[in-house]
Protein backbone atom coordinates (compact mmCIF):
# COMPACT_ATOMS: atom_id res chain seq x y z
CA UNK A 1 0.00 0.00 0.00
CA UNK A 2 1.48 3.75 -1.20
CA UNK A 3 1.99 6.35 1.50
CA UNK A 4 0.65 9.12 1.26
CA UNK A 5 3.55 12.02 0.94
CA UNK A 6 4.69 14.78 4.12
CA UNK A 7 5.41 14.18 7.77
CA UNK A 8 3.84 13.89 10.90
CA UNK A 9 0.97 16.75 10.24
CA UNK A 10 0.05 17.59 6.64
CA UNK A 11 1.29 16.65 3.30
CA UNK A 12 3.05 20.59 2.76
CA UNK A 13 4.95 21.09 5.60
CA UNK A 14 7.26 24.05 6.28
CA UNK A 15 9.43 24.00 9.69
CA UNK A 16 11.09 26.86 10.41
CA UNK A 17 14.13 26.33 12.68
CA UNK A 18 17.43 28.20 13.56
CA UNK A 19 16.32 31.65 15.06
CA UNK A 20 14.90 32.44 18.90
CA UNK A 21 10.77 30.59 18.71
CA UNK A 22 9.91 35.07 18.89
CA UNK A 23 11.49 35.73 15.46
CA UNK A 24 10.28 32.37 13.70
CA UNK A 25 6.48 33.38 15.28
CA UNK A 26 6.97 36.92 14.05
CA UNK A 27 7.89 34.97 10.70
CA UNK A 28 5.34 33.00 10.11
CA UNK A 29 2.81 35.75 11.01
CA UNK A 30 4.14 37.55 8.25
CA UNK A 31 3.56 34.72 5.49
CA UNK A 32 0.71 33.89 6.82
CA UNK A 33 -0.38 37.38 6.23
CA UNK A 34 1.80 37.77 2.61
CA UNK A 35 -0.14 34.19 1.31
CA UNK A 36 -3.51 34.03 3.59
CA UNK A 37 -5.98 35.49 0.63
CA UNK A 38 -4.60 32.53 -1.73
CA UNK A 39 -3.95 29.67 0.77
CA UNK A 40 -5.11 28.20 4.20
CA UNK A 41 -2.35 28.10 6.37
CA UNK A 42 -1.66 26.58 9.94
CA UNK A 43 0.81 26.95 12.52
CA UNK A 44 2.35 24.95 14.95
CA UNK A 45 4.35 25.54 18.21
CA UNK A 46 4.79 24.80 21.96
CA UNK A 47 3.61 26.61 24.45
CA UNK A 48 5.33 26.87 27.87
CA UNK A 49 2.83 28.62 29.70
CA UNK A 50 0.67 27.15 32.48
CA UNK A 51 -1.98 25.19 31.41
CA UNK A 52 -5.46 26.99 32.22
CA UNK A 53 -8.75 26.01 33.62
CA UNK A 54 -9.92 24.55 30.92
CA UNK A 55 -7.61 21.57 31.19
CA UNK A 56 -9.24 19.86 33.63
CA UNK A 57 -11.19 18.59 31.13
CA UNK A 58 -9.47 15.43 28.86
CA UNK A 59 -10.92 16.79 25.86
CA UNK A 60 -12.47 20.89 25.72
CA UNK A 61 -14.30 22.43 22.82
CA UNK A 62 -15.50 25.74 22.64
CA UNK A 63 -16.89 27.77 19.83
CA UNK A 64 -15.30 31.12 20.00
CA UNK A 65 -17.56 32.67 17.21
CA UNK A 66 -14.72 33.37 14.57
CA UNK A 67 -13.14 30.02 15.02
CA UNK A 68 -13.32 27.18 16.90
CA UNK A 69 -10.83 25.60 19.78
CA UNK A 70 -10.39 21.48 20.74
CA UNK A 71 -7.96 21.18 23.68
CA UNK A 72 -6.67 17.26 24.36
CA UNK A 73 -5.37 16.77 27.83
CA UNK A 74 -3.97 13.09 26.11
CA UNK A 75 -0.78 13.56 24.25
CA UNK A 76 -1.35 12.92 20.25
CA UNK A 77 0.27 10.13 18.60
CA UNK A 78 2.16 11.60 15.43
CA UNK A 79 -0.33 9.12 13.14
CA UNK A 80 -2.85 10.72 14.93
CA UNK A 81 -2.26 14.23 13.91
CA UNK A 82 -2.74 14.83 10.18
CA UNK A 83 -6.32 14.18 10.20
CA UNK A 84 -6.81 17.70 12.59
CA UNK A 85 -4.92 19.85 9.69
CA UNK A 86 -6.32 17.95 6.37
CA UNK A 87 -7.94 20.94 5.65
CA UNK A 88 -5.17 23.58 5.56
CA UNK A 89 -3.10 23.88 1.99
CA UNK A 90 0.06 24.64 4.39
CA UNK A 91 1.17 24.15 7.52
CA UNK A 92 4.09 26.29 9.16
CA UNK A 93 6.21 24.69 11.88
CA UNK A 94 8.28 26.27 14.87
CA UNK A 95 11.56 23.66 13.80
CA UNK A 96 12.94 24.55 17.26
CA UNK A 97 10.44 22.12 18.52
CA UNK A 98 9.02 19.46 15.90
CA UNK A 99 9.93 18.17 12.19
CA UNK A 100 8.91 19.30 9.17
CA UNK A 101 9.10 17.86 5.72
CA UNK A 102 10.89 20.82 3.90
CA UNK A 103 12.99 23.32 6.16
CA UNK A 104 13.58 27.16 6.15
CA UNK A 105 16.96 27.69 7.86
CA UNK A 106 17.53 31.12 10.38
CA UNK A 107 21.29 32.28 10.36
CA UNK A 108 21.40 33.54 13.83
CA UNK A 109 24.36 33.36 16.14
CA UNK A 110 22.31 33.22 19.43
CA UNK A 111 20.72 29.94 17.81
CA UNK A 112 23.91 28.28 15.95
CA UNK A 113 24.61 25.45 18.54
CA UNK A 114 20.93 24.08 19.32
CA UNK A 115 21.08 24.62 15.25
CA UNK A 116 23.51 22.42 15.19
CA UNK A 117 22.51 19.73 17.22
CA UNK A 118 19.43 19.47 15.44
CA UNK A 119 20.95 18.59 12.38
CA UNK A 120 19.37 15.58 11.86
CA UNK A 121 15.84 17.80 10.99
CA UNK A 122 17.43 19.19 8.20
CA UNK A 123 16.22 16.83 5.65
CA UNK A 124 15.37 19.10 3.06
CA UNK A 125 16.52 22.82 3.14
CA UNK A 126 14.70 25.22 0.77
CA UNK A 127 15.01 28.66 1.99
CA UNK A 128 18.33 30.38 3.75
CA UNK A 129 17.22 33.33 5.84
CA UNK A 130 20.51 35.55 7.33
CA UNK A 131 19.67 37.86 9.98
CA UNK A 132 20.78 41.25 10.27
CA UNK A 133 23.80 40.60 11.97
CA UNK A 134 25.11 37.83 9.52
CA UNK A 135 26.38 37.56 6.05
CA UNK A 136 27.36 34.33 5.16
CA UNK A 137 26.04 30.88 6.15
CA UNK A 138 27.45 28.27 8.42
CA UNK A 139 29.87 25.37 6.66
CA UNK A 140 27.41 22.93 8.34
CA UNK A 141 24.70 23.77 6.46
CA UNK A 142 26.60 24.84 3.08
CA UNK A 143 27.64 21.00 2.92
CA UNK A 144 23.97 20.26 2.87
CA UNK A 145 22.96 22.37 0.47
CA UNK A 146 25.57 21.66 -2.42
CA UNK A 147 24.67 21.93 -5.53
CA UNK A 148 20.87 22.39 -4.83
CA UNK A 149 18.64 25.38 -5.61
CA UNK A 150 18.25 26.90 -2.49
CA UNK A 151 16.40 30.55 -1.77
CA UNK A 152 19.52 32.69 0.17
CA UNK A 153 17.30 35.90 2.04
CA UNK A 154 17.42 37.87 4.56
CA UNK A 155 15.04 38.09 7.36
CA UNK A 156 13.09 41.06 6.71
CA UNK A 157 12.03 39.60 2.73
CA UNK A 158 9.05 38.51 3.67
CA UNK A 159 7.31 39.02 0.00
CA UNK A 160 10.49 37.18 -1.51
CA UNK A 161 9.84 34.08 0.98
CA UNK A 162 6.24 34.11 0.76
CA UNK A 163 6.50 34.20 -2.84
CA UNK A 164 8.85 31.21 -3.01
CA UNK A 165 6.42 29.12 -1.16
CA UNK A 166 3.54 30.00 -3.03
CA UNK A 167 5.23 29.03 -5.96
CA UNK A 168 6.42 25.40 -4.42
CA UNK A 169 2.49 25.54 -3.69
CA UNK A 170 1.32 25.10 -7.19
CA UNK A 171 4.52 23.28 -8.38
CA UNK A 172 3.61 20.57 -6.34
CA UNK A 173 -0.01 20.41 -6.76
CA UNK A 174 -1.05 16.31 -6.83
CA UNK A 175 -0.96 15.45 -10.36
CA UNK A 176 -4.22 13.81 -12.20
CA UNK A 177 -5.48 10.21 -12.40
CA UNK A 178 -9.07 9.43 -13.60
CA UNK A 179 -10.90 6.38 -13.41
CA UNK A 180 -13.97 5.23 -15.69
CA UNK A 181 -16.17 4.11 -12.62
CA UNK A 182 -17.61 0.34 -14.35
CA UNK A 183 -17.82 -1.96 -11.50
CA UNK A 184 -22.03 -1.64 -11.29
CA UNK A 185 -23.92 -4.66 -11.29
CA UNK A 186 -26.22 -3.09 -14.01
CA UNK A 187 -29.50 -4.72 -12.38
CA UNK A 188 -31.98 -1.98 -14.01
CA UNK A 189 -30.26 -2.62 -17.43
CA UNK A 190 -30.01 -5.79 -17.47
CA UNK A 191 -26.53 -6.64 -18.70
CA UNK A 192 -22.71 -4.69 -18.37
CA UNK A 193 -23.50 -0.78 -19.20
CA UNK A 194 -20.28 -0.47 -19.79
CA UNK A 195 -19.98 -2.31 -22.72
CA UNK A 196 -22.51 -0.44 -24.27
CA UNK A 197 -21.63 0.64 -27.66
CA UNK A 198 -23.18 4.26 -28.68
CA UNK A 199 -20.06 5.75 -30.39
CA UNK A 200 -18.36 3.18 -31.97
CA UNK A 201 -17.04 1.34 -29.01
CA UNK A 202 -17.74 0.32 -25.71
CA UNK A 203 -18.71 2.86 -23.42
CA UNK A 204 -15.89 2.58 -20.80
CA UNK A 205 -13.66 2.60 -23.57
CA UNK A 206 -15.53 5.41 -25.29
CA UNK A 207 -15.31 7.91 -21.64
CA UNK A 208 -11.88 6.60 -20.65
CA UNK A 209 -11.03 8.00 -24.41
CA UNK A 210 -12.78 11.30 -23.30
CA UNK A 211 -10.62 11.48 -19.80
CA UNK A 212 -7.34 10.50 -21.27
CA UNK A 213 -6.03 14.30 -22.52
CA UNK A 214 -6.55 15.86 -19.32
CA UNK A 215 -4.75 12.91 -17.05
CA UNK A 216 -1.21 11.35 -16.28
CA UNK A 217 -3.25 8.26 -16.64
CA UNK A 218 -6.50 6.84 -17.00
CA UNK A 219 -8.01 3.53 -15.52
CA UNK A 220 -11.31 1.52 -15.30
CA UNK A 221 -12.67 0.40 -12.29
CA UNK A 222 -13.97 -3.10 -11.88
CA UNK A 223 -15.25 -5.34 -9.39
CA UNK A 224 -13.12 -8.50 -8.68
CA UNK A 225 -15.74 -10.84 -10.34
CA UNK A 226 -15.17 -8.38 -13.58
CA UNK A 227 -11.60 -8.36 -13.26
CA UNK A 228 -10.89 -11.67 -15.70
CA UNK A 229 -13.50 -10.86 -17.96
CA UNK A 230 -13.73 -7.48 -18.82
CA UNK A 231 -11.42 -6.59 -21.26
CA UNK A 232 -9.94 -2.81 -22.17
CA UNK A 233 -6.64 -1.06 -23.50
CA UNK A 234 -6.83 0.46 -20.39
CA UNK A 235 -5.09 -0.62 -17.06
CA UNK A 236 -8.21 -1.76 -14.16
CA UNK A 237 -8.34 -0.49 -10.47
CA UNK A 238 -9.83 -3.91 -9.22
CA UNK A 239 -12.07 -2.38 -5.93
CA UNK A 240 -9.84 -3.74 -2.91
CA UNK A 241 -13.31 -2.26 -0.75
CA UNK A 242 -15.99 -4.42 -1.71
CA UNK A 243 -20.10 -4.32 -1.88
CA UNK A 244 -19.18 -0.21 -1.85
CA UNK A 245 -20.17 0.59 -5.39
CA UNK A 246 -18.76 3.91 -6.77
CA UNK A 247 -17.19 4.64 -2.89
CA UNK A 248 -15.62 1.29 -3.27
CA UNK A 249 -13.70 1.98 -6.80
CA UNK A 250 -12.85 5.83 -5.59
CA UNK A 251 -11.48 4.30 -2.42
CA UNK A 252 -9.78 1.59 -4.35
CA UNK A 253 -7.84 4.50 -6.61
CA UNK A 254 -6.51 6.53 -3.82
CA UNK A 255 -5.30 3.28 -1.92
CA UNK A 256 -3.40 2.83 -4.79
CA UNK A 257 -2.34 5.84 -5.84
CA UNK A 258 -2.78 8.49 -2.52
CA UNK A 259 -0.70 11.10 -3.98
CA UNK A 260 -3.18 11.76 -6.73
CA UNK A 261 -5.68 13.51 -7.06
CA UNK A 262 -8.96 11.40 -9.30
CA UNK A 263 -11.18 12.68 -11.52
CA UNK A 264 -13.91 10.19 -11.37
CA UNK A 265 -16.83 9.63 -13.80
CA UNK A 266 -19.53 7.16 -13.97
CA UNK A 267 -19.34 4.73 -17.38
CA UNK A 268 -23.25 4.91 -17.85
CA UNK A 269 -23.51 8.88 -19.09
CA UNK A 270 -23.18 8.81 -22.89
CA UNK A 271 -24.15 12.59 -23.18
CA UNK A 272 -20.56 13.95 -21.83
CA UNK A 273 -18.31 15.43 -23.93
CA UNK A 274 -15.27 16.48 -24.08
CA UNK A 275 -15.86 20.72 -23.56
CA UNK A 276 -18.04 19.28 -20.45
CA UNK A 277 -14.89 17.43 -18.45
CA UNK A 278 -12.52 20.01 -20.13
CA UNK A 279 -15.06 22.83 -18.03
CA UNK A 280 -14.38 20.70 -15.08
CA UNK A 281 -10.64 20.38 -15.60
CA UNK A 282 -10.11 23.79 -15.83
CA UNK A 283 -12.15 24.92 -13.06
CA UNK A 284 -9.84 22.51 -10.29
CA UNK A 285 -9.55 24.25 -7.08
CA UNK A 286 -6.56 22.15 -5.35
CA UNK A 287 -7.37 23.96 -2.49
CA UNK A 288 -10.90 22.61 -1.87
CA UNK A 289 -11.49 18.53 -0.68
CA UNK A 290 -13.54 18.18 -4.67
CA UNK A 291 -14.38 20.01 -7.34
CA UNK A 292 -17.86 19.45 -8.55
CA UNK A 293 -20.68 19.85 -10.62
CA UNK A 294 -24.07 21.34 -9.29
CA UNK A 295 -27.02 18.73 -9.77
CA UNK A 296 -30.22 21.02 -10.49
CA UNK A 297 -32.37 18.06 -10.31
CA UNK A 298 -31.36 16.92 -6.70
CA UNK A 299 -30.25 20.03 -5.81
CA UNK A 300 -27.30 18.52 -4.69
CA UNK A 301 -23.59 18.05 -5.66
CA UNK A 302 -23.22 15.13 -8.33
CA UNK A 303 -20.33 12.77 -7.06
CA UNK A 304 -19.99 10.85 -10.12
CA UNK A 305 -18.65 13.50 -12.42
CA UNK A 306 -16.26 14.87 -9.58
CA UNK A 307 -12.43 15.49 -9.51
CA UNK A 308 -11.45 14.24 -5.71
CA UNK A 309 -8.34 16.14 -4.26
CA UNK A 310 -5.82 13.72 -1.75
CA UNK A 311 -6.93 15.51 0.87
CA UNK A 312 -10.31 13.27 0.19
CA UNK A 313 -8.93 10.21 0.95
CA UNK A 314 -8.72 10.30 5.25
CA UNK A 315 -12.20 12.08 4.66
CA UNK A 316 -13.94 9.04 2.42
CA UNK A 317 -12.08 6.88 4.96
CA UNK A 318 -13.55 8.60 7.95
CA UNK A 319 -17.08 8.48 6.55
CA UNK A 320 -17.01 4.87 5.82
CA UNK A 321 -15.72 4.59 9.54
CA UNK A 322 -18.96 5.84 10.71
CA UNK A 323 -21.12 3.79 8.65
CA UNK A 324 -21.60 6.35 5.59
CA UNK A 325 -20.89 5.33 1.98
CA UNK A 326 -22.18 7.73 -0.49
CA UNK A 327 -20.13 9.92 -1.75
CA UNK A 328 -22.77 12.55 -2.75
CA UNK A 329 -22.87 12.86 1.72
CA UNK A 330 -18.83 13.49 1.79
CA UNK A 331 -19.83 16.73 -0.86
CA UNK A 332 -22.18 17.66 0.89
CA UNK A 333 -20.74 17.46 4.55
CA UNK A 334 -16.92 19.23 3.08
CA UNK A 335 -15.82 21.93 1.55
CA UNK A 336 -16.00 21.69 -2.01
CA UNK A 337 -16.30 23.62 -5.23
CA UNK A 338 -19.68 23.34 -7.43
CA UNK A 339 -20.17 24.15 -10.86
CA UNK A 340 -22.79 24.85 -12.79
CA UNK A 341 -22.60 22.51 -16.37
CA UNK A 342 -22.67 24.33 -19.44
CA UNK A 343 -25.04 21.25 -21.04
CA UNK A 344 -27.01 19.55 -18.58
CA UNK A 345 -27.49 16.73 -20.75
CA UNK A 346 -24.02 15.85 -19.69
CA UNK A 347 -24.87 14.77 -16.55
CA UNK A 348 -27.87 12.06 -17.87
CA UNK A 349 -26.94 8.17 -16.94
CA UNK A 350 -28.75 5.84 -18.67
CA UNK A 351 -30.28 2.96 -16.69
CA UNK A 352 -32.71 0.80 -18.41
CA UNK A 353 -33.27 0.19 -21.61
CA UNK A 354 -35.84 3.08 -22.42
CA UNK A 355 -33.33 5.82 -21.64
CA UNK A 356 -30.88 3.42 -23.68
CA UNK A 357 -33.12 3.91 -26.85
CA UNK A 358 -33.64 7.10 -26.53
CA UNK A 359 -29.40 7.98 -26.89
CA UNK A 360 -28.58 5.86 -29.06
CA UNK A 361 -31.42 7.32 -31.17
CA UNK A 362 -30.24 10.77 -30.07
CA UNK A 363 -26.37 10.21 -30.86
CA UNK A 364 -27.12 8.98 -34.15
CA UNK A 365 -29.28 11.93 -35.39
CA UNK A 366 -26.08 14.02 -33.66
CA UNK A 367 -23.45 12.53 -35.86
CA UNK A 368 -25.94 11.86 -38.95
Amino acid sequence: MTKPLGGDFHFNEWALIGAPCTVITEMAAQINEELSKNLNIGYIDEDHNAATANNQFCTYYSNKINYQQLSFKSTLEAKQQRKYFNDLDLLLINGNHYRGTKQIVFINEKKKDSLKRKIDRLTDIRIIVLDDKSNRVYDFIEDLVYHKKVLITDVQDYKGISKYILNDYYESSPPLHSLVLAGGKSVRMGHDKGGIVYHDKPQREHMADLLKPFCKETFISCSKNQEQKLTTTYPKIVDTFDGLGPYGGILSAFRAYPNHAWITIACDLPYMDHTTIEQLVSNRDTSKVATCFHNPETKFPEPLITIWEPRAYPILLEFLSQGYSCPRKVLINTDIKELVMTDLRCMTNVNNKKEHDEAIAFISKSSS
